[in-house]
């Protein structure tokens, strides 16, 4: 299937992108909403549908499968409201005309569609020829939904635990293949083998004998590796992944996966290098297994996109990735969360986006899910988090327990931002003995974990004035590191103009090249890796450490060799590159003798 644009909006938050379909599938762009929060979901369908003037019923939590039925209640009226947008667009009309234009002055090859579309019109329109014309050039962007696969809490009836489909991911993939949508689910957030083999049950997601799909699954993974362990992992159950969409372990928003310090200018090289490798093998395995259960064989090659987020931001930057390594797709993510016309942002947190500089933007670990964060400085939701604690009651509430994954202390799960959590922790902790200093260390490790899985989704209640009563006004927003080159509330046409070239948004002229500053940002993260187990470095950390470090310097001469041969738009930062690349690299050599010197020391 063709797309309009080379670029994709990824999930952002789990708010942030929540109702981004409705406000730009019609102009061909894809975009991604999060599945993660079916209360959220309901308020927005309600919103819309008393805003459309359509039949709403609400779906509370007394009905049956209320989680699943949410989900693809909502997507299903999202497909609705689209289509009509889109359907709209192409209603032949004089008074359509700006609307189509906007829609061509997106594009990447807007001018030529334009004067194509002018010369079809200069003499009146004559409409079957203009249906043509439109059914052929105007695409609908699709409606793509992503589901963290790790969130998969157990569900209860009272104190009955409910089967294992009624779990959160099952339920929210259960709500997406039973929607109308032909779109793709997005898995993203490691390996879950049940989750994998429960989507076999579900027909949307096999091929046809011309291998089309009615529903796609993209694996979002870091590494070439865990692509093909998971391709392998659904081929065996008939499940083909249409696309692998590969995101910077560490420069990109919310969470952050560090891999073994694998840079991604490499991990896309072995992509492309590998690709039809990669295509043939599975597609092997999902024939085999396609024959065993008596399902259609397609005839033709399936197909197997690959694209690419984290960290991109100009131009040049977006055409290198997509020529370079002959991608389908980049994604742009954190600029977007200043286009109130993509996304959806409350007013506050608009604005400390737009003025947030480097040191603003850091690696936290804030998630209850134990995994290092994306975080703003000062958001509400910290704030609210530290009052909490100031006033001797640390912890949420925990009013939705999406992450309520934590067995220490019940098998039910408890989420370790939760006050819950934290009082049994700190009650532990008291019991220990500890000095003053250390006791202080391990209590701040304890109430670190911020409510991230409400404060994610605030700010789009906080945006449509719409009741929080359960959530509060807390809003945890999450962007990549690089949100500090971007310093103003952006047009929908501002920001497409600036990814084509044919404008720049970009606010300072000191940002440094996408690889560059991930290779900045992995070294940094090895630094604090080495910081934190410095007197107690074991064997297991000892090995981690140096194949992280090594990656990283395999990278680094690959980047030598990918800068040295670059040309054209990128001829101008050759030079400043190839002296970052040369100074890391001195950085790291040290970082490896340190490594192997605190290891001499704990042994000792």
């Amino acid at each position: 299937m063709k797309h309009a644009h080379s670029f994709h909006i990824p999930v952002m938050g789990i708010g942030f992108t929540i109702d981004t379909p409705f406000k730009v599938a019609q102009y061909g762009i894809d975009s991604v909403i999060s599945l993660v929060d079916d209360m959220l979901l309901e308020k927005l369908r309600k919103m819309y549908c008393e805003k459309f003037e359509m039949p709403y019923t609400e779906i509370t939590n007394k009905v049956n499968d209320f989680r699943s039925k949410r989900i693809t209640s909502y997507l299903n009226l999202m497909q609705e409201l689209v289509d009509k947008k889109f359907e709209s667009l192409k209603n032949i009309s004089l008074d359509k005309g700006e609307e189509i234009k906007k829609y061509l002055n997106m594009l990447p090859n807007g001018e030529t569609l334009k004067k194509e579309f002018s010369n079809l019109t200069e003499n009146g329109f004559n409409t079957s020829e203009i249906k043509n014309w439109f059914y052929k050039n105007l695409k609908k962007g699709s409606i793509d939904v992503n589901i963290m696969t790790k969130v998969d809490k157990d569900n209860y009836s009272k104190k009955e635990k409910l089967p294992v489909e009624f779990n959160d991911a099952h339920a929210a993939l259960r709500g997406f293949a039973t929607s109308r949508l032909n779109a793709s689910v997005i898995l993203s957030a490691g390996l879950n083998p049940r989750l994998y083999s429960y989507m076999s049950q579900f027909d949307d997601f096999y091929p046809n004998e011309k291998g089309v799909f009615n529903k796609r699954i993209i694996l979002k993974v870091s590494d070439y590796r865990s692509a093909l362990i998971q391709g392998k992992f659904l081929a065996k159950r008939g499940l083909w992944v249409s696309e692998y969409r590969i995101e910077s372990g560490l420069n990109c928003g919310g969470h952050a996966f560090a891999t073994d310090g694998n840079l991604l200018g490499p991990v896309l090289a072995e992509f492309k290098d590998k690709r039809e490798e990669l295509r043939i093998s599975i597609q092997e395995l999902l024939v085999k297994e396609l024959e065993d259960s008596g399902r259609v064989i397609p005839i033709e090659p399936l197909e197997m996109k690959v694209s690419a987020q984290g960290g991109v931001g100009t131009n040049q930057e977006h055409n290198f990735l997509m020529h370079e390594f002959e991608l389908d797709s980049v994604g742009w993510g954190s600029p977007f969360l200043l286009v109130p016309e993509a996304t959806t942002v409350d007013q506050g947190t608009l604005i400390k986006l737009a003025k947030a500089k480097e040191e603003d933007l850091y690696l936290s670990d804030i998630s209850p899910l134990g995994v290092p964060f994306n975080n703003l400085k000062n958001n509400t939701k910290d704030v609210e988090k530290e009052n909490f604690i100031n006033k001797g009651r640390p912890g949420s509430s925990c009013p939705k327990k999406f992450v309520a994954l934590n067995k220490e202390f019940s098998e039910k799960g408890i989420c370790t931002a939760s006050r819950e959590y934290q009082h049994l922790k700190l009650k532990e902790l008291e019991s220990k003995g500890l000095s003053r200093e250390a006791y202080q260390v391990q209590f701040n490790k304890i109430t670190e974990k911020s409510c991230t899985c409400v404060g994610l989704g605030t700010s789009a209640l906080l945006n449509y004035d719409l009741e929080t009563k359960t959530e509060g006004l807390g809003v945890s927003v999450c962007p990549g590191p690089n949100m500090a080159y971007y310093s103003k509330v952006m047009s929908l046409k501002n920001m497409t103009d600036h990814i084509y070239g044919r404008d720049n948004m970009v606010s300072r002229n000191d940002r440094p090249n996408m690889f560059i500053k991930e290779l900045n940002i992995y070294t940094d993260y090895l630094k604090n890796r080495m910081e934190n187990v410095m007197t107690s470095l074991n064997k297991k950390e000892e090995k981690y450490l140096l194949t992280f470090s090594k990656n990283m310097l395999s990278g680094i001469e690959y980047y030598k060799q990918m800068f040295q041969k670059m040309g054209g738009t990128l001829e101008d930062i050759k030079a400043s590159a190839i002296q970052e690349l040369i100074k890391s690299e001195m950085c790291l050599i040290q970082l490896q003798k340190n490594i192997q010197n605190m290891s001499a020391l704990v042994n000792a």
